[in-house]
């Protein structure tokens, strides 16, 4: 590989001469974690033991005046010079990448010499929120596909995992104190099929929740992977499930998890029960989750009113009285206003930026048009169950983002659509990878960053097990012939 390989695009490369060969005698050291999971994923995929030493073959140090971090590589020795442990993961993400793709296997496949092209890579990214949002209420993802999505994340150098953890369609979290939540509220009786004029649905039931335990290995894993995971309580809309589980929670005629998609109408009932409910819910989810942002939804509330509002006020009070920041999409700012510190979620209104700015809140971008990976990828015929925008790989990357007052961007995958972590892949991919470049990098150029796919990351797309979308179109097995879609 070279250093023209490298996604995303770095800000700065310098080639020199020669190149170091790894083999048994190839040590690893410096900075603890980044060391041993240098050793664990690389070790893996190449046989190589790469054993821990002090004076190792590649070193990681930290050193707070860098900016980013820089990789010098030599004929005898990898000198990573991180401005913190996360930037030392990312250069050890770039080291991954300048190896030949099977470097992304979990076991060797070849007996041949592996090596590092000589020179020197100095890098940072341009915004320091770079997320996706993972929706498994929709359809739910067992904890091994969310592992496995962190592995992908950190591969493209994100950073955050937004995790949809509750809809009208599932609640995905146990709460100890109130566990009708995943006895009733965590599955439903079946499911609508696409998006037909005249809804269609399947008779299979749908369901799973994620226990205390297995969220907290979530957070473990993608912490060591640094990807922080933030959870999402949807409030007061999205509501359903929990008022499947709990009718006292909404008003009229108890109902069950909806099977439904779109909005339902079911929405919390804005009583002082109700918040005391959610405090509850909160107190547990940010026991579990480190996060120092917890969102809480606020979108799409049909019959809101103010008393709606002065729900979802009082509970984004409660986590930032335990330190923490809240973040709502913008469709919050029509039912309240939101507290400072409240971060928005861009993801319909250009204008949110301007008004987040006025009343001294931050902004994520995660405009619909450009960064909802469910969307249809082609308007050709065979899409898979084509609903939404049309959001080619070309549109994803030409986004422009402005940058005051932005923490960062986030991704979108909306799962519906997406009943599988196969389906997962295929929207997420590759799409995904440029998405990623407009979040980390300072300069683009379209041809050379299909180039760079084409020739270089498809192929560790391939070695990693990835099914995407390959780009000319679907292979015959991911087609979904018969399934309506619904497309804008």
């Amino acid at each position: 590989m070279s250093f023209h390989s490298l996604l995303p695009r770095p800000r700065r490369v310098e080639h020199a001469p020669g190149q170091l060969t790894l083999d048994i005698r190839t040590s690893v050291g410096g900075e603890p974690s980044v060391a041993r999971w240098f050793r664990r994923h690389v070790g893996a995929a190449t046989g190589l033991p790469l054993p821990l030493a002090a004076k190792p073959t590649i070193e990681f140090r930290i050193d707070h005046g860098v900016n980013g971090h820089r990789v010098e590589i030599g004929p005898e020795h990898v000198l990573v010079t991180a401005q913190h442990t996360a930037a030392a993961h990312h250069a050890a993400q770039t080291l991954r990448q300048l190896l030949p793709p099977d470097a992304f296997r979990r076991a060797p496949v070849r007996d041949e010499p592996l090596s590092l092209p000589c020179g020197v890579v100095e890098d940072h990214p341009r915004f320091g929120w770079r997320g996706c949002h993972l929706d498994v209420a929709r359809h739910f993802l067992p904890k091994r596909d969310v592992l496995r999505f962190v592995e992908l994340l950190a591969m493209h150098k994100l950073n955050v995992l937004h995790l949809h953890l509750t809809d009208d369609q599932g609640w995905r979290v146990e709460v100890p104190q109130y566990p009708e939540l995943t006895r009733i509220g965590s599955w439903r009786a079946r499911s609508e099929v696409g998006r037909a004029e005249v809804p269609e649905h399947d008779q299979q039931p749908h369901g799973g929740y994620y226990t205390t335990e297995d969220l907290q290995e979530i957070v473990a894993y993608a912490a060591e992977h640094h990807v922080t995971v933030v959870p999402e309580i949807d409030v007061p809309g999205h509501s359903q499930a929990a008022i499947a589980a709990y009718p006292e929670l909404g008003t009229g005629d108890p109902v069950p998890v909806w099977d439904s998609w779109g909005v339902s109408d079911r929405i919390l009932a804005p009583r002082r029960a109700t918040v005391d409910f959610f405090h509850d819910v909160l107190d547990h989810v940010m026991a579990i989750f480190p996060s120092p942002v917890i969102c809480l939804g606020g979108d799409e509330v049909p019959g809101a009113t103010p008393a709606h509002g002065a729900l979802l006020r009082r509970l984004v009070e409660h986590v930032h009285a335990r330190g923490r920041r809240t973040s709502a999409w913008d469709d919050a700012v029509q039912l309240t206003t939101l507290p400072q510190g409240t971060i928005v979620l861009a993801w319909q209104d250009p204008q949110a930026i301007a008004r987040a700015a006025e009343a001294g809140n931050d902004v994520l971008l995660c405009p619909e048009t450009h960064f909802y990976l469910d969307h249809r990828q082609s308007d050709h015929p065979d899409e898979p169950v084509p609903v939404g925008h049309l959001n080619t790989l070309e549109n994803v990357y030409d986004y422009a983002p402005p940058t005051e007052r932005v923490l960062g961007l986030q991704a979108h995958l909306w799962t519906e659509h997406l009943d599988s972590a196969a389906r997962v892949d295929y929207a997420a991919f590759p799409r995904l990878c440029a998405f990623a470049e407009v979040a980390w990098s300072a300069e683009r150029d379209p041809a050379e960053f299909q180039h760079r796919l084409v020739h270089h990351h498809l192929p560790r797309l391939d070695a990693y097990g990835v099914e995407y979308r390959p780009l000319d179109g679907p292979y015959p097995w991911q087609l979904r012939p018969g399934v309506a879609g619904r497309p804008r």
